[in-house]
């Protein structure tokens, strides 16, 4: 059963990431402009699955990411 403070703690990383996700998207489009799609979808996933290592490195990561 998922505990409502895990989720509490865990909201703003995942906003952070939908937020990172579209940062990555625009940033691939200012810079290089229209891409495949395939190309982005690749992009963004990558980005987000460093995400949790990145955070967990720097301290940051929530009780639940660091309790396994």
């Amino acid at each position: 059963m998922v505990d409502r403070q895990d989720l509490v703690e865990l909201a703003p990383h995942y906003l952070a990431m939908l937020v990172l996700a579209f940062a990555v998207l625009t940033a691939i489009r200012l810079t290089v402009g229209e891409v495949n799609f395939w190309i982005e979808t690749v992009a963004v996933v990558v980005v987000l699955l460093l995400y949790r290592p990145v955070v967990a490195r720097l301290g940051l990561a929530p009780a639940v990411w660091t309790a396994r």
